[in-house]
């Protein structure tokens, strides 16, 4: 006999707290535009310019070792990571020091490498990333984030009906926005990696979304004299196990990235962890409520709260 984690039939007031979650849900929003424009993001190297490395070590390029020594001697942002394979390995910094040229701070980073990893370490490629290239970055992340919001919205709007429409793009600029608090609160480093974060949590929350949506609609149809706030509980408690061992499965394996995946992927792993929680949250007290202060009308027949 399976073991069943959420039991069958469950009757959870859901939006007896509606209230509350959309009191919660405009202080998050309203702390979040504080944040970020009184502290602002921890943006790396992506987006501010600095210089960029590939080398290749004779051996397996000792990753820590060489992250502790760059930042033990030289001050400013640096990111590692492997690309191709592990004696490769791309180094990006921004020293700290306006007076420090960029010549003088990748000699300085070559003298390290060679006297602390290896005298016979190969520069494969030296570049610098300047400003405009960030700024550039800037706008074509924020064109990504738009362009995804706009095309589910659009896609769950001509699948079901606007109201839904509206429903999910309110829960997925709630998601988006809230995450860009985590990372403004958290000071973790803002880069591409970020604004891939940021579109794996809005791809999960529309997901997470259509499922009660088409738990809805499909309520709707059956039972037409409902009210509409019992109707969309029923709806939500229906998919309630579904929900809660997809959200748990995600964040297990993302825990596991998180404890053991490594520094470089900890900061994306961390926002898609704390992104996936929201995203459920919107899910059930953004997506579903929004529909209940529309006046949702299917057809010809009105379904009153």
């Amino acid at each position: 006999m399976p073991i069943k984690l959420i039991p069958d039939n469950t009757t959870i007031h859901f939006l007896g707290f509606k209230w509350p979650a959309l009191l919660l849900s405009i202080v998050a929003i309203i702390f979040t535009v504080f944040l970020l424009n009184t502290r602002g993001l921890n943006f790396g190297i992506d987006f501010t310019g600095g210089i960029v490395l590939e080398v290749r070590t004779p051996e397996t390029a000792p990753l820590d070792t060489i992250r502790n020594l760059l930042r033990s001697e030289i001050e400013g942002d640096i990111a590692l990571q492997n690309i191709g394979s592990n004696r490769d390995v791309l180094i990006r910094l921004q020293a700290a020091s306006k007076d420090a040229s960029q010549s003088e701070t990748v000699a300085k980073v070559k003298a390290l490498l060679e006297q602390h990893i290896s005298p016979d370490i190969e520069y494969r490629k030296v570049d610098y990333v300047g400003p405009q290239v960030g700024h550039e970055l800037i706008q074509a992340g924020a064109m990504s984030l738009i362009l995804a919001i706009a095309g589910m919205m659009i896609y769950i709007w001509m699948r079901f009906e606007w109201h839904f429409g509206v429903g999910a793009i309110m829960a997925l600029a709630h998601d988006a926005v809230v995450t860009l608090g985590f990372f403004s609160i958290t000071g973790i480093e803002f880069n591409l990696a970020s604004i891939a974060a940021i579109l794996t949590v809005i791809g999960y929350s529309v997901n997470d979304s259509v499922v009660i949506y088409d738990r809805i609609r499909e309520n709707l149809r059956k039972f037409k004299k409902m009210p509409l706030e019992e109707l969309l509980n029923l709806s939500i408690n229906s998919t309630l196990s579904r929900t809660l061992l997809t959200a748990g499965s995600t964040l297990v394996a993302l825990l596991a990235l998180v404890l053991f995946g490594g520094e470089v992927i900890r900061g994306f792993s961390l926002a898609v962890f704390f992104g996936i929680v929201v995203g459920t949250y919107s899910s059930i007290y953004i997506s579903a409520p929004i529909l209940i202060f529309m006046n949702l009308r299917r057809g010809t027949g009105t379904v009153n709260a």
